[in-house]
């Protein structure tokens, strides 16, 4: 060997040698009587338990020790069934503790007393639950790059206010967290404490924020030996009833269905729906989307969005693929026009099984079935319809293993299959993703290699791949990245894929402060480097810098302010529409500016403000958002954001014609109006309101054809109406009423309506007046979900 050949085993030597401060031990003890949830912590057995206390700042001043007069005691018990914790948050000014009253998974204006736990101690997913000093709940999965606060456990708490503080008691069942099998179990386990008026958090083992990690840096709980663990089966049947009206119809419509959880051990899990209903998620948000992609819609069905974090590695599963709109049209003559087309496909049954066994191997396994969809079709001269296959019964598939090992480090291989009944288009997508950490998560080294397979008329494969090298740790911190996308990858079926045929090189270089200053609670500066090559032609895509400074104040406002500068000539690969084409990209400079203001006080507000100039005359956006909120009190708090973005003289694809393909130059704008209120009468009664008014036009007044170089000739003789203008309106107000642990009544009284003109109205009360003039749709529901444990009907 050369003697360079040493130097990347040297490189991991020295990375190695840091390794963390000693981890905290906290030993919990074993019970046989029964622990009343009372926020009181008056049984006896508490007196004779482990204190885990001496709690450290995460932040702002990372690393210093709690003073005494905030001193925070924790204890754990144990029995068969789950473990029990007690916290005493002590503070020499308990008047002053913030408590507002939310809805659950919200923190809002209180202090917090959480409990991180890492069942496997593998330093890379905690079970974290929060209480909040309103008594209100908040849970989540986390990773070091996520915390999914749409998994929602069945566990009990309580929080009381006292004349020296507050105090939590908490009992959290073996069903709602993972672990191994193991006699004598070892967890990962830290809790934290938010003091909101102070905006301090403190941790019992501390963690240091020069590293770049956060789970492995959790202490030890000891003690939980020879469980016998109860059979984890939870069944959740549901009722739900639904009236609907609009200025042609009404419609009546009643659902039941079930929810299934099985433990099938301590470690694997199998959920299931049967005959769902999801009639009462949140409603999407229309736009005027003029893009050559389709919008991308986020997911509010609570099967798709709990524990699904196994399910999305790799970015390939998009779960609104599965009952979403249908993959086909029908064929029609001449003399037909199609008279119904379903939005979407009705899913039939879907079903999920994930855990990770003792030897840190994650398995996850996910199957949705949708039902096969017609179009109604109407021949015009005789007046007959047919029916044609839209979308045939499909089955959709996702697998992953996931293998965990040194605490911080993972390989995982994903597929995900789709399969459509019949002469219809089938796809199959498996990604290899590898993500390694030096022990000390000071470097990082991880990539990932994608590979497609589409069977349709004729079939094609393709295949992505990236590879990332970063620093993690400390006051600098940087990262080099080298992409490449074939031409043919397509995850589209079960995925979401926007661009392919590049390659890509981007660097981000950063500093921050790990402890406050004079001036500064956090700051830091970052910059970004970002060429984007077509792999046809080596054309230019985009080049980039982007620098951007973040900073929050002594007095808890947060400031941000970046540039993206592109100063070079670039291509659009994707705005004509056409393979093989491409438009030219002026330079253009985009400025903002972010102002957040501290959230503690009862008036806040929020504003951004943007400018992009690009290198075109007379052609630039500008926008602003404005988001105040007020809290009137702990249970009431109104919401409300305006977004208005100005675009002149934008350029944009219109058309086909025997000319070729046919841009416009266009004046184009976008309001945005949203509204959220919160009436808590308890923490597990609330009462909801929100509300959404979206306008936008796009006004041609010039034409253009699209030459083979990239750059646009006038076209006079395109005269076609291809303006736009549409409105969205969307009013939900909603009654939630946990009346028991997983077990939820809610009525939600909705409307909406939706508006599309080829004629713009510039005058806002107009078009305001015409989307609920329209075909306004008023829907009534009621929902009950009832949660059964199979061990109490058992006893």
């Amino acid at each position: 060997m050369t003697k360079y050949q040493y130097l990347p085993l040297l490189f991991f030597i020295i990375c190695n040698i840091t390794t963390y401060s000693q981890k905290k031990v906290l030993h919990a003890k074993s019970i046989n009587e029964n622990i009343t949830i009372d926020g009181k912590i008056n049984e006896e057995i508490w007196k004779n338990s482990a204190v885990a206390t001496d709690f450290v700042m995460y932040e702002p001043d990372n690393g210093k020790p709690i003073s005494a007069d905030k001193k925070t005691e924790v204890k754990v018990l144990y029995d068969n069934n789950a473990i029990y914790i007690a916290a005493i948050l002590y503070d020499n000014e308990p008047e002053k503790i913030k408590k507002e009253i939310t809805n659950r998974d919200v923190f809002g204006v209180s202090d917090v007393f959480s409990v991180y736990i890492n069942g496997f101690n593998d330093g890379q997913q905690d079970f974290r639950f929060f209480v909040s000093s309103a008594g209100v709940q908040m849970d989540c999965l986390a990773t070091e790059d996520n915390e999914d606060f749409t998994w929602d456990a069945i566990w009990d708490s309580k929080a009381t206010l006292t004349d020296f503080g507050w105090v939590v008691e908490m009992k959290i069942p073996y069903a709602a967290l993972r672990f191994s099998n193991a006699e004598k179990q070892t967890w990962g386990i830290n809790f934290m404490r938010e003091i909101k008026r102070d905006v301090q958090k403190y941790t019992w083992n501390r963690v240091d924020t020069k590293i770049g990690a956060v789970i492995p840096q959790a202490g030890i709980l000891e003690g939980i030996e020879n469980i016998n663990t109860p059979t984890r089966l939870f069944l959740i049947p549901y009722i739900s009833a639904y009236h609907q009206q609009d200025a042609f119809a009404s419609d009546r419509t009643f659902k039941a269905g079930l929810d299934i959880k099985y433990g099938i051990n301590d470690s694997f899990t199998l959920d299931a729906i049967l005959v769902p209903d999801f009639g009462q998620t949140k409603f999407d948000n229309a736009i005027l989307n003029l893009e050559p992609f389709e919008q991308r819609l986020d997911e509010n069905r609570p099967f798709f969005t709990e524990g699904t974090d196994l399910f999305n590695k790799g970015g390939l599963f998009y779960s609104r693929r599965i009952g979403g709109a249908p993959s086909t049209e029908p064929q029609i003559e001449a003399n037909e026009e199609i008279t119904n087309y379903p939005s979407s496909v009705k899913l039939i049954n879907a079903v999920k099984v994930s855990g990770r066994t003792e030897k840190g191997l994650g398995i996850g396994f996910l199957n949705a079935i949708t039902k096969k969809t017609f179009a109604t079709i109407r021949n015009n001269d005789t007046n007959e319809t047919r029916k044609e296959v839209i979308e045939p019964l499909t089955n959709y598939n996702v697998l992953v293993f996931d293998q965990r090992f040194n605490q911080n480090s993972s390989v995982s291989f994903v597929n995900t299959n789709t399969r459509r009944n019949g002469e219809f288009r089938d796809a199959n997508v498996s990604a290899l993703l590898f993500d390694l950490n030096t022990k000390a998560n000071t470097y990082s080294l991880f990539g990932d290699f994608k590979y497609s397979s589409i069977n349709t008329i004729e079939d094609y494969t393709g295949f992505k791949t990236a590879l990332t090298f970063a620093k993690t740790s400390g006051k600098y911190r940087y990262s080099f990245t080298g992409r490449y996308t074939s031409k043919s990858f397509d995850n589209n079926d079960l995925g979401i894929n926007y661009y392919t045929n590049f390659y890509n090189l981007y660097t981000k270089l950063s500093y921050r402060i790990l402890n406050p200053t004079k001036n500064f609670n956090t700051f830091k500066f970052q910059n970004e480097f970002n060429l984007l090559f077509d792999n046809t032609t080596g054309k230019l895509q985009e080049g980039l810098y982007k620098p951007t400074i973040a900073a929050t104040t002594k007095n808890n406002n947060y400031y941000e302010f970046g540039l993206d500068i592109k100063p070079f000539e670039a291509y659009d690969f994707y705005e004509p529409r056409v393979d093989g084409r491409y438009l030219q990209l002026p330079k253009n400079v985009n400025s903002y500016l972010g102002v957040e203001f501290n959230r503690n006080n009862a008036f806040t507000f929020d504003f951004t403000l943007s400018f992009k100039k690009y290198d075109q005359k007379e052609r630039c956006n500008y926008g602003i958002a404005v988001g105040p909120k007020y809290r009137f009190n702990d249970k009431f708090s109104l919401f409300y954001v305006l977004d208005y973005t100005n675009k002149k003289n934008d350029i944009g694809w219109v058309a086909f014609d025997n000319a070729g393909i046919i841009f416009a130059e266009r004046n184009r704008e976008i309001l945005q109006n949203d509204l959220t209120g919160k009436y808590a009468l308890n923490n597990k009664m609330t009462i909801n309101l929100t509300a959404r008014y979206y306008w936008s036009y796009s006004q041609n007044h010039e034409f253009f054809t699209l030459q083979n170089n990239g750059y646009l000739i006038p076209n006079p003789n395109y005269i076609k109406n291809k303006d736009r203008n549409f409105n969205s309106w969307n009013f939900d107000l909603s009654y939630s009423w946990w009346f028991a642990p997983g077990s939820e009544i809610s009525f939600l009284y909705r409307n909406y309506s939706l508006e599309r003109a080829s004629t713009v109205e510039k005058n806002l009360s107009t078009n305001f007046k015409s989307v609920f003039n329209g075909n306004l749709t008023n829907v009534v529901s009621v929902s009950l979900r009832y949660f059964i444990d199979y061990n109490v009907i058992k006893n």
